[in-house]
């Protein structure tokens, strides 16, 4: 059996971004996919990012938001900051062997569960998009 990819997911708060975007990695490829989230400065998970991923059939109700500390030791395949924010102040993680970017709308204080729909829709797409199936034999990298 092969290795699993181990990613981790960054935002400001992990509230809310990245916690969808580790619910959604975990559902879509988590056979292939070790995922985490963490924030720069933890808060707790918001409940509209809850529900928003329990519409399309993911519990993300049992999410802890968590500092980088948690993860200091732990080899890190891929990390992936998920807000301009977090890319400022933390664009290395110790351990990590490659850091991209990719920012998403910040849907906390927009237009309540209108706005986490709108910012999980865009996760989820480009999830599909960059995490795509492998056939056996090729290559498993994530393309940036």
């Amino acid at each position: 059996m092969r290795k699993k990819t181990t990613v981790l997911f960054v935002c400001t708060n992990n509230s809310a971004r990245s916690q969808m975007a580790e619910g959604i990695l975990r559902h879509l490829h988590g056979e292939r996919y070790e995922v985490y989230s963490a924030g720069t400065e933890p808060t707790v998970v918001n409940p509209l990012a809850i529900d928003a991923l329990h519409e399309i059939g993911i519990d993300i109700s049992h999410h802890t938001s968590k500092g980088l500390d948690a993860f200091k030791g732990i080899h890190i395949d891929l990390v992936i900051t998920v807000c301009d924010r977090a890319n400022q102040t933390c664009p290395i993680v110790p351990g990590a062997a490659k850091t991209i970017h990719k920012s998403f709308e910040d849907p906390v204080g927009n237009k309540g569960l209108a706005s986490f729909r709108k910012t999980r829709d865009d996760i989820r797409d480009w999830i599909v998009q960059t995490f795509q199936e492998q056939s056996p034999g090729e290559d498993t990298r994530v393309k940036p």
